[in-house]
């Protein structure tokens, strides 16, 4: 599977699994049956009220999806429902969060890229494209990456920084073995479950440990925690 690297503007290199058109074609599926179910239920309801909907019964029915996307990646970092079940998610290239500048810009060319052409034109763009974006991405700098852990992050190897690394965190070094060893397991089991709840609190203890202040996602700030004790360790011994 192809991967990209992302550097953040804390001088931090990230590198992601890029999502493959399978798991986005997946999702998107997802994500549209939900419209149909949404339409379901809105038709049955309608039915059992002996309710005729007119315009304005018709545009609350459209509402929801028409802002499902954006609202969804809004809310839930990201990604969408049909994301989240195939652990996929919307990041920027230049490793800032996305904003709703940036899902409003992919939503905006969602239409002509897959409902007008059926999603090959969307498909098409990702395949020549080698970065993973659609017409959507390259407008407002982003991809989408696979959150499913890489085989390397089962060793403490993955976390061995090059001999040009720089220190992101020198309070790295005020962790003992114990605590990098507590975290690098929370780290995985996050990661392997998706459980943003537990990286959440797992960053915040080593937050409150170190006295460090970044706005850093919570797993780039452990995994960077991880490569910054490592170095230390290894440049003090």
């Amino acid at each position: 599977m192809s991967t990209i690297r992302i550097h953040t503007t804390q001088n931090v290199t990230l590198e992601y699994e890029i999502a493959s058109v399978g798991d986005r074609i997946l999702a998107a599926f997802l994500d549209y049956l939900l419209y149909g179910v949404w339409a379901l239920l809105w038709a049955v309801l309608a039915a059992q009220l002996n309710f005729n909907p007119g315009p304005i019964g018709i545009f609350l029915l459209v509402l929801p999806t028409l802002v499902y996307f954006p609202a969804c990646e809004v809310f839930f970092n990201g990604q969408s429902l049909g994301k989240k079940a195939r652990h996929i998610r919307v990041v920027r290239l230049d490793g800032t969060p996305a904003g709703l500048g940036d899902y409003l810009l992919r939503w905006l060319l969602r239409p002509i890229e897959i409902l007008a052409f059926s999603g090959a034109l969307a498909v098409l763009t990702i395949l020549i494209n080698g970065r993973g974006q659609r017409l959507g991405d390259l407008a407002a700098g982003t991809t989408v990456v696979s959150l499913r852990p890489r085989a390397q992050h089962a060793t403490p190897a993955a976390y061995l920084p090059d001999a040009n690394y720089q220190v992101v965190f020198p309070q790295a070094a005020q962790l003992s073995d114990h605590d990098v060893a507590l975290i690098r397991r929370l780290l995985q089991q996050g990661m392997q479950r998706s459980n943003y709840l537990l990286l959440h609190e797992v960053a915040n203890k080593v937050k409150a440990l170190t006295t460090i202040r970044t706005d850093l996602p919570d797993e780039t700030f452990l995994q960077t925690i991880l490569r910054d004790h490592t170095h230390l360790v290894s440049a003090g011994g």
